[in-house]
């Protein structure tokens, strides 16, 4: 796993929190806070594991 197949599923959790609270609370700010590190979660995870493939690809 590269780490920013991590770090993007960490932003992705954390966008969910984010987007879960803000919805609670009625906080639109917050829960648009949250959809975009979402997103960007996804983006960075998508990027990580072309990273590994690549690398994977290079080995072989």
């Amino acid at each position: 796993m590269h780490k920013d197949e991590a770090k993007g599923a960490g932003k992705q959790a954390m966008g969910s929190l984010k987007d879960a609270a803000g919805g609670l609370t009625g906080n639109e700010r917050l829960q648009a806070e949250g959809k975009a590190d979402k997103a960007e979660g996804k983006i960075q995870q998508k990027v990580g594991e072309v990273k590994d493939a690549a690398r994977d690809a290079l080995k072989h």
